[in-house]
């Protein structure tokens, strides 16, 4: 019974090291030749250690000639002995050096596959520092991944991704469509952002940042307010990352603040994208700036501090800047004044906020630009008249961007909607819109020119069919707004067309047509959600640049500023600008507005260099609502 007893705790020892797994099963392979090599070289050693003809017949020796048997079969070929019992510990030792050295092989080969089942599993935990960690997965990814890749330029950094998907999967689709990103390493890991034990695995005390992307489906925004909780709430030590994170539906935008905390920023990206149709459909160009401004391509926001400034006034800080043009200033306490007056004094601790191409390329004129003031129109602004717009097709947003066209629209504007079907319009009652509905069909062309009285309008505007697949969606769009340039061009040119799409791939198909008759609204939120990813302090900037309470961007008529056809400089149109109470940052040229990539739009310019501005061009300004 003791012996059955022995035997049993024996054998549960020996799987219980065995589950260890490969390390084990080499241990105890290892254990085993030494064994063999043992058991042969003793018996030489006593009864035939010259037997092979080597005088050298050391204990130390013997055990290497039995190793070289045991590792390599072939070592026996070379033996001189010929007494049997030398032949056959020779050939005890080789035998089991084969069994031995197979299995091994075997065992090794298998641990390799497992190790790299795990390592395609993207398990492994993460021990980079100071990286970008996203959370989920959708085709806002690829776009976030690029542009973070474009903002560290040649230094090196590191985004982690988690998300349910294949690792690999996760790998390929990126390097398919992100293409080069320079210096920065992209892990992928699988997992659920939702589970507290996946996301221990991305070090996430050591990241500089962390975007939360909201999934595909209908209830994304529950997915990304248990991720924001999840995140909120885990221990964190002194420093913790910031955290970036967009919701669908603005409805649900209390519940991802509280669930955020104050280390999030949270973007309500139906609000931004009703925002980008109104403002746009009416301002050719618009589009083009904020993919300029979002990007990291071309000019960006920075904050700068300038000791040399302190105690001037924002006047001067317009004039100062040779390479820059400040927009507003950043004070002390973190708040944020766009467009402030021009007597507004710059304190100590206040920073300049401006658009450049590079931080590193802002500097302060040695003199000041001069000004054409021959060239400043002094005339008052002419009275807005009435607007008619006809809205193409409907979705969710539909009622919220009549609400808001209803605030903005002078008295005896009117609104027409074409789809094909009367939509179920709500509780939307405008007070200042005069709103329509119309039956068209209108993917069909003859629809168009005969239901619809097109030349009567001064804007349309294409909604994306939010009722079927994204991709079928943007085909529809994409036809209905081929129709309406052709048939506009019959006309004459009397109307300007804002389209929504999908997908940013649609609207490079789309590039027959102008830049600015699209409205990508899930590139421009990714694009915005990179840059506050990469400067938490521009979240004030950009909320107030897309608040209609706050300084908005306009594109006005440079006839308002400047004389057609006089010559002067940027500088000049910037004093312009300030005697209105408003910001210059740019002009759009309507003679390159068919040329990619700007379309037109030219920001921050050179000051000094000539600049002639037509009737029919703009002004890119930061100004009050």
């Amino acid at each position: 019974m003791a012996r059955r007893s022995f035997r049993n705790w024996l054998r549960a020892r020996f799987d219980r090291t065995m589950d260890r797994g490969t390390p084990a099963l080499i241990g105890w392979l290892g254990l085993t030749s030494v064994v063999l090599i043992l058991v042969v070289s003793v018996p030489i050693y006593f009864f035939a250690r010259t037997d092979n003809g080597n005088q050298n017949g050391s204990f130390f020796y013997i055990v290497w000639e039995s190793l070289l048997r045991t590792i390599d079969p072939g070592t026996i070929g070379g033996d001189q002995g010929n007494r049997p019992a030398f032949i056959a510990l020779g050939f005890v030792a080789t035998l089991g050096g084969i069994f031995i050295v197979s299995t091994l092989i075997g065992v090794l080969t298998t641990g390799m596959n497992t190790q790299i089942e795990e390592l395609r599993k993207g398990r492994a935990p993460v021990i980079e520092s100071g990286h970008a960690v996203i959370l989920g997965w959708s085709d806002q990814i690829f776009t976030v991944v690029g542009e973070i890749a474009k903002a560290n330029g040649s230094k090196r950094s590191s985004v982690v991704i988690m998300a349910t998907q294949d690792k690999v999967d996760m790998e390929d689709q990126i390097r398919a469509r992100v293409g080069d990103i320079g210096r920065t390493r992209v892990l992928c890991r699988s997992g659920s952002p939702l589970k507290k034990a996946d996301l221990d695995l991305l070090n996430l005390d050591a990241a500089r940042s962390v975007i939360v992307l909201s999934p595909p489906g209908e209830d994304a925004d529950i997915d990304v307010i248990k991720m924001l909780l999840l995140l909120q709430y885990r221990p964190w030590p002194a420093r913790r990352p910031h955290v970036v994170a967009a919701v669908q539906q603005t409805e649900n935008l209390a519940a991802a603040r509280l669930a955020g905390g104050p280390f999030a920023q949270i973007i309500d990206a139906d609000d931004i994208a009703v925002r980008l149709v109104v403002q746009s459909h009416r301002q050719a160009g618009l589009s083009t700036v904020c993919t300029d401004l979002l990007d990291f391509d071309g000019n960006e926001i920075y904050m700068r501090a300038e000791p040399k400034l302190v105690g001037q006034t924002y006047a001067d800080a317009l004039r100062a800047f040779d390479l820059g043009c400040p927009i507003g200033l950043r004070h002390a306490d973190n708040s944020v004044s766009l467009n402030p007056t021009s007597d507004t004094k710059i304190l100590t601790g206040d920073e300049i906020i401006l658009i450049a191409e590079d931080d590193l390329l802002v500097r302060l004129a040695t003199h000041p630009t001069p000004v054409h003031t021959e060239a400043i129109v002094t005339e008052a602004e002419p009275e807005r008249l009435p607007d008619r717009t006809l809205l193409v097709g409907w979705n969710a947003r539909a009622r919220r961007i009549i609400e808001l066209l209803d605030q903005l629209v002078e008295p005896g504007s009117t609104l027409d909607v074409a789809s094909a079907a009367e939509p179920d319009r709500g509780q939307v009652n405008p007070s200042v819109l005069s709103l329509g509905f119309k039956v068209c069909q209108p993917t069909n062309r003859r629809s168009l020119e005969e239901d619809l009285d097109l030349g009567s309008y001064r804007h349309i505007i294409v909604l994306a069919d939010d009722t079927i697949d994204p991709d079928h969606a943007d085909d529809r769009s994409l036809v209905t707004l081929l129709h309406l340039r052709d048939i506009e061009v019959s006309l004459g040119d009397p109307y300007t067309i804002i389209t929504e799409m999908n997908d940013d791939a649609n609207r490079e198909v789309a590039q027959v047509t102008k830049a600015d008759d699209f409205i990508v609204s899930n590139k421009l939120i990714s694009l915005l959600i990179t840059q506050l990813a990469e400067n938490r302090h521009l979240h004030e900037v950009f909320a107030e640049l897309f608040d209609p309470a706050g300084a908005e961007i306009y594109l006005k008529p440079a006839s308002g500023y400047v004389r057609p056809g006089a010559t002067a400089n940027f500088a000049t149109v910037i004093e312009a600008a300030r005697q209105r109470g408003e910001t210059a940052i740019g002009y759009r040229s309507r003679s390159q507005g068919e040329q990619a990539p700007g379309y037109g739009v030219v920001l921050n310019p050179s000051k000094s260099a000539p600049l002639t501005l037509q009737a029919d061009d703009s002004v890119v300004l930061v100004a009050a609502s």
